[in-house]
């Protein structure tokens, strides 16, 4: 054999044994890291043993059976066979327990430890609220919203939470539902709803005079249309500029993106979620959602930053101020921008458009001589109890994450690991173990949560659907479409797959020019 021949051979062994080594080198830290893995299986499978759990696989979890279309339905059926609480996988190492039992949730929210806030903005340990958010459900929403009320923490939180309740006093809010109001009376004058009434008012008469209509999007514009003019006095045409769809379509994008997101393990890297198609969209519709305007349009709506820095800045003129205060009633922003801490600070630019930008998304997605009826809302006690039947069977938030600083005990003797676990309202809502006698179990109905942490603007919430319901029951007849009845999907919020598909029939005008559109 000739020299440059053994050469070449040595060479190549030489590469060989060089691609071996490193190959060794390479696998030793996967080695690592999948006894790693296995390890803290096997610590969640021990920590979690106290909660019972449907099978599962190993690496997918509860994931084959737990799709958008399938959910609820499952859901029903783990909360009838385990009915305080179960063991839900999202993937191997990743697992929470669903929580839907009254005193489970009373525990989990703190409610006991929250007695009478004291005064002043340090807040004592024992008033804290026991929960704060579950960073592995929340983090996904910082980019969208920003860490407003909604994602502080500790006194930051209890520091923001003092400065924005006096923005949704039962007084403060009073002016609010003559706005409400009109935002409705826009939306009933739409053309959409516009049929003729039947000759005679008799229920039943000229079956086929009823209309149908999918009303989710005229609901959607009516409620952005509300909250455009309480948090900044907007005077445009929201509702009836269909253009501002895109926005609201970027909206409902955002839930459903950052709900994919976070049950695939493929899509917990940040990084790697930007470079494919769906982290691209959820990156434009964040961007879409700040600005407040739709590419491509020469319109756009003012971002929050533009609106707080001319508001500022015309508050700012000599004796400005103190006509604003004079008003009949201030807007959200106003509001804010004259709230201070007991230490006299202010809420700086960038709290302000985070607790903005969270009242635009949180309550969207959820003068008062303006409405006869203004002064007689808290008056219409069926009408709130069907309000309140309707979120009792359809929450508008599903669930909630929830993680803490050190295990929990229950009464019954089953501890909660200091890991994040989910409060199915859905599911307390639908317990067949709590709902043939709810009265005599509290925290049995928590549409809008519940403990320090509950919302903030539930009584918002409630004037709006109270000023809607009765609007719309004084000039329509509404039944459902028996064709196609709406299928709940939970996302951020729980949403019809299907839409929301209504038969209507107009009504003569009970109340004259009293109650005219």
């Amino acid at each position: 054999m000739s020299v440059s021949a053994l050469s070449s051979t040595r060479a190549l062994g030489g590469v060989s044994g060089l691609l071996q080594v490193v190959s060794l080198l390479g696998l030793v830290p996967l080695l690592l890291k999948a006894a790693q893995l296995y390890l803290f299986r096997q610590w969640l499978l021990k920590a979690l043993h106290h909660f019972p759990s449907p099978p599962s696989h190993w690496f997918y979890g509860h994931k084959r059976w737990f799709q958008e279309e399938s959910e609820l339905p499952i859901l029903l059926k783990r909360v009838e066979k385990y009915p305080r609480a179960c063991v839900h996988w999202l993937w191997g190492i990743r697992a929470f327990v669903l929580l839907y039992d009254p005193d489970y949730m009373k525990m989990v929210q703190g409610e006991q430890m929250r007695g009478t806030l004291p005064a002043g903005d340090n807040l004592p340990l024992e008033y804290m609220p026991l929960d704060p958010k579950a960073h592995i459900a929340y983090r996904y929403l910082k980019p969208w919203i920003g860490t407003g009320l909604l994602l502080l923490e500790g006194q930051s939180w209890f520091q923001h939470w003092r400065m924005l309740t006096p923005a949704f006093h039962y007084d403060i809010l009073k002016p609010y539902v003559g706005l409400m109001a009109d935002s409705v009376r826009v939306m009933l004058g739409s053309r959409a709803w516009s049929v003729p009434p039947p000759s005679t008012g008799q229920v039943g008469e000229a079956h086929h005079q009823d209309s149908h209509l999918e009303i989710f999007g005229y609901i959607s514009l009516m409620t952005l249309g509300t909250i455009m003019k309480c948090a900044f006095s907007h005077q445009g045409s929201v509702q009836t500029d269909r253009k501002f769809q895109s926005y609201i379509q970027a909206i409902r994008d955002l839930g459903h993106l950052i709900f994919s997101q976070l049950r695939n393990a493929l899509h917990q890297n940040g990084l790697i979620y930007r470079l494919i198609p769906k982290g691209c969209w959820n990156h434009q519709a964040c961007h879409l959602t700040h600005q407040h305007k739709i590419p491509s349009f020469s319109w756009a709506v003012p971002s929050s930053d533009a609106v707080i820095k001319k508001r500022k800045a015309h508050l700012q003129k000599e004796g400005e101020m103190e006509k604003v205060r004079s008003r009949r009633h201030l807007d959200f922003l106003d509001i804010l921008l004259f709230a201070r801490m007991e230490n006299g600070s202010s809420l700086s630019d960038k709290d302000l458009h985070v607790e903005v930008d969270t009242f635009m998304f949180k309550d969207h997605d959820t003068t008062a001589n303006g409405l006869p009826f203004g002064e007689h809302l808290d008056q219409m006690p069926y009408t709130t109890m069907c309000i309140k039947e309707a979120l009792r069977l359809y929450p508008p938030v599903p669930v909630i994450g929830r993680e803490f600083s050190k295990p929990i005990t229950f009464c019954d003797g089953c501890c909660l690991p200091a890991e994040s676990s989910s409060l199915s309202f859905y599911g307390l809502h639908h317990n067949p173990k709590v709902w043939p006698n709810p009265e005599v179990r509290c925290h049995a109905f928590l549409p809008f949560s519940g403990g320090p942490r509950n919302c903030i603007g539930k009584q918002f919430a409630m004037n709006e659907l109270k000023v809607a319901v009765t609007l719309t029951l004084f000039h329509f007849e509404l039944s459902p479409d028996p064709s196609r009845v709406p299928v709940p999907t939970p996302v951020m919020v729980l949403r019809s797959k299907n839409g929301i598909h209504l038969q209507f029939r107009k009504l003569s005008d009970p109340g004259g020019d009293k109650y005219k559109l």
